[in-house]
């Protein structure tokens, strides 16, 4: 196999890198591929250690250039790493995964065309549910007590198996060419969600996703973005990014993040809606406008304007409207909050997947809710969204 990259953000994880960087040097088929970390925050003495370990291992590292105030971003921390790279090929890799023995050659050896992306088969203690997309099994919860030598003897076991699914998730391989094309990674989602949203454009830009399940890494699950819980201050703040990343991920895309069981993106179409509420207040305000193109109301939304602004690439002036403004959105929705529930806001979640079956020009009512529709044309808009 040809030479590849290997992209690791770090935050403030070097308890994971001294096992990370190791087991790419140790397992890989290749022992001289390319590694880049990218230091986004260092509250551990990550640098210093990079320093002192940057010759034994052999890897290149970047520094967040405002470190310590400001971070730059899991997605652009990434598109830094592959931009420097110097190989065709990178992988996106996470300081808390474990390569295992040849997953580099056999995650190599399914990238037959330009446009395939190829991921990794994770194995993971059993913290999480499992839909079929990884595999369950605890070889430790922390490096300190990683099981080495039962890890290796289950990889030497599984080393000639053939199943190969369809999906996508990290950590994934592809030509770095094609990733450019699209953009790279969306700023936008600058905590997390970036790789959803990345996946939801390359399956529109058409690329093959292909997961073999002979190349394996382990993942201690979340630790390095904070998603584990067990680090309640790590925790804490991955809780909000995510609340704030996923509110722009529905902004961009008029949906929640949908994939099947096995990871390959689901992507309902985008469509240009306006939702329009009379006898509306702030937290429908909140709960509703990133759901939307606009949204018009009848309250004094400024004070959600003034705090919810910062959190957002929308500019919620124009997004937010009067609701004697006329609407000129493709679609409109329109309800009474007063008699707003939850079953109305389950199908408005739903709403571009419930159009794209059976919209059609005109108005009616959605089902038993309290929700009125009016369909001035049913243009999609989502492909507009794969490049950034």
């Amino acid at each position: 196999m040809d030479k590849i990259t290997f992209a690791i953000p770090s935050k403030s994880n070097l308890q994971y890198l001294k096992t990370c960087i190791p087991s790419i040097r140790n397992n890989a088929f290749r022992g001289d591929h390319n590694i880049i970390i990218f230091v986004d925050s260092d509250e551990d003495g990550t640098v210093d250690w990079l320093v002192a370990n940057k010759d034994r291992y052999d890897f290149n590292f970047i520094v967040n250039p405002d470190l310590g105030k400001k971070l730059y971003g899991i997605g652009k921390a990434y598109d830094k790493c592959i931009e420097l790279s110097e190989t065709e090929v990178f992988m996106i890799f996470h300081a808390d995964m474990i390569l295992g023995k040849h997953a580099d050659l056999k995650a190599w050896e399914q990238l037959k065309d330009r446009k395939d992306v190829v991921c990794a088969t994770r194995i993971e203690p059993p913290l999480h549910p499992n839909a079929g997309e990884k595999i369950l099994k605890d070889f430790g919860m922390y490096p300190e007590n990683f099981k080495e030598e039962d890890f290796h003897e289950f990889i030497e076991a599984n080393l000639n198996e053939e199943k190969l699914t369809e999906g996508i998730f990290a950590p994934w391989m592809m030509y770095k060419d094609e990733f450019l094309s699209i953009g790279g990674h969306d700023p936008r989602m600058h905590s997390c969600r970036e790789d959803s949203d990345v996946f939801n454009r390359l399956h529109l830009a058409g690329f093959n996703f292909k997961q073999p399940w002979n190349s394996l890494v382990y993942h201690f699950t979340g630790r390095g973005a904070g998603s584990f819980d067990g680090d309640k201050e790590r925790h804490e703040q991955w809780k909000k990014d995510m609340n704030n990343s996923t509110r722009e991920f529905i902004r961009k895309w008029r949906s929640n993040v949908k994939h099947t069981p096995l990871m390959k993106p689901i992507v309902p179409p985008v469509y240009d809606i306006g939702i329009k509420i009379i006898n509306s207040n702030l937290q429908l305000v909140g709960l509703l406008e990133p759901w939307c193109n606009n949204l018009y109301v009848d309250c004094d939304y400024r004070l959600y304007i003034d705090s919810e602004q910062p959190n957002t690439y929308d500019i919620l002036a124009t997004k937010i409207l009067p609701i004697d403004e006329k609407p000129e959105n493709d679609i409109i929705i329109s309800l009474d909050g007063k008699n707003f529930n939850q079953q109305d806001f389950a199908y408005l979640q739903e709403i571009s997947q419930i159009i794209e079956q059976s919209g059609q020009v005109g108005e009616s009512k959605l089902g038993q809710t309290n929700i009125y529709v009016t369909i001035n044309n049913l243009n999609e808009y989502q492909n507009d969204l794969i490049k950034i």
